[in-house]
């Protein structure tokens, strides 16, 4: 009944696909049939063939990660279990015990796509921590300052939460939080602070400067790690809304809002790194004229074509949207005007090269590009409006080629 139930729970409605083994015979076959194929494993302590923990101790040897999910349990048993490295233990005879279940499992496989940036300047206390979170199969980023962090965030590594401990050697917790929020704004990372201090004002005062939680140490680690699960579920579903809000209905790609909201922190990002950077908008050659000839719906094509050929090559590393129409803006991130120049003649060359099947004929297509370079603060929108003046010039010269600065002077040089 039970794995009937979480089956069908996991399967229809979350989407997660389940095999179901009865016994520890069958366990070892799908295995054997599929390794390293599993993400995760929910078991029994006791099956028919294995009354006496078998199946985890198989499941663990495998390096596979558990979930327990069983009726021979006590607070005793649970601490047991728990301090074997299994993930989460859920009692099957008490109320709502399947949904219980089925959060454990959503828990254990966020979890383990999370990224935790973890700020202690304590060496045995920041060892000590990082190692409950790997056990959660948790990726760790160590750093033993506020500067490191901030160093961190900065760079664009991938964090899902940010741990810290109060008393940091450089700054405080607090601190850290305050320039987190003011670098970030409302899209700010959670954090997490700790601290021994007996002063129970000083997490309160965290939590109302807008940290997402306190634990006071010392802790149990099954709260430790219910929290930072939480806190990580939480940014995941926050994530997703933030995606989907932030897309561009047609291509899939960054809208121009997101453009706008996130580009002004990259510039910074890369101004306070010391380096220079550029900002480009595409505009695709006699687009309306396409339109007419062909129809909006061949149009929507070519914009789709563009986009997922212009996501091939910029990648994840810099900042790509579609700003309206058929333009499309690309925000370098480090890249000095000579590299950004490059780049973008590259992209305007693959697309020229590229074909576009629409009702069975081919069609070509070619781009016109203008490039600002990014050297000195400014309002986000006077490097758009240098960029855009650039694309008027590259319209006007011919289409089909990149104009900036760096293409100026080499004019007038020649």
């Amino acid at each position: 009944m039970f794995a009937t139930a979480l089956k069908y729970g996991l399967e229809t409605v979350h989407g997660i696909r389940v095999t179901h083994c009865a016994s520890l015979e069958a366990l070892r076959q799908e295995m054997a049939a599929a390794p390293g194929c599993f993400s995760l494993a929910v078991l029994d302590l006791n099956l028919p063939d294995a009354p006496n923990c078998e199946a985890l101790d198989f499941i663990l040897e495998n390096n596979v990660p558990a979930v327990v999910f069983t009726a021979a349990f006590n607070d005793s048993t649970r601490e047991q279990i728990l301090g074997r490295g299994v993930l989460d233990c859920v009692i099957k005879n008490q109320p709502e015990s399947i949904n219980l279940l089925i959060g454990a499992v959503e828990r254990a496989l966020t979890t383990g796509k999370t990224t935790v940036l973890l700020a202690d300047s304590d060496t045995p206390s920041r060892a000590e921590l990082a190692g409950i979170l790997r056990r959660q199969r948790i990726s760790v980023c160590e750093v033993a300052s506020a500067v490191d962090a901030l160093q961190v965030l900065d760079s664009g590594e991938v964090i899902d939460v940010v741990v810290t401990d109060l008393d940091l050697s450089d700054m405080s917790g607090a601190a850290l939080l305050a320039e987190v929020r003011r670098r970030q704004g409302d899209e700010a990372l959670p954090v997490i602070a700790l601290s021994d201090s007996g002063d129970r004002r000083i997490g309160a005062r965290f939590l109302e400067a807008g940290g997402t939680d306190f634990i006071q140490k010392p802790f149990l680690e099954a709260e430790f790690n219910g929290r930072i699960a939480y806190a990580a579920g939480i940014q995941k579903r926050l994530q997703t809304l933030q995606r989907q809000a932030a897309s561009d209905y047609l291509t899939d790609i960054y809208n121009r809002r997101h453009f706008f909201l996130t580009g002004p922190r990259l510039v910074e990002q890369c101004l306070r790194r010391g380096e220079t950077t550029a900002i480009a908008i595409l505009d695709i050659d006699h687009f309306k004229r396409l339109n007419d000839t062909y129809g909006h719906e061949i149009g929507d094509v070519v914009l789709k074509h563009v986009a997922k050929r212009l996501t091939a090559l910029v990648g994840e590393e810099h900042l790509l949207a579609r700003l309206g129409g058929e333009e499309f803006g690309i925000l370098f991130n480090g890249f000095d005007v000579q590299r950004a120049f490059a780049f973008c003649e590259k992209l305007r060359i693959e697309l020229a090269r590229s074909r576009i099947l629409a009702d069975d004929e081919e069609l070509s297509i070619t781009v016109s590009i203008g490039l600002a370079t990014i050297e000195t603060p400014e309002s986000f929108d006077n490097y758009l409006h240098a960029a855009d003046q650039f694309l008027y010039m590259a319209k006007h010269a011919g289409r089909n080629r990149v104009i900036s600065e760096l293409a100026l002077l080499d004019a007038l040089a020649s």
